[in-house]
């Protein structure tokens, strides 16, 4: 299995909007706190170290 890199989310803006609305009433500390939790959800649920490490380089900002 490798990364899927085009758009695979059924519509993603109103996936967008639940993700901004799900943080909506939260503090910069406590939006971090569940932006990481979700991270290890979803890595979780995704399984694959593989593709998780070609995530993480993906997701990587290049300097």
């Amino acid at each position: 299995m490798s990364l899927i890199r085009e758009p695979h989310v059924a519509d993603p803006d109103g996936f967008y909007e639940e993700l901004i609305a799900s943080q909506r009433d939260l503090d910069d500390e406590q939006c971090a706190l569940m932006n990481a939790r979700l991270v290890l959800v979803l890595a979780n649920h995704v399984g694959d170290r593989d593709v998780l490490r070609e995530a993480l380089r993906v997701a990587r900002p290049v300097p």
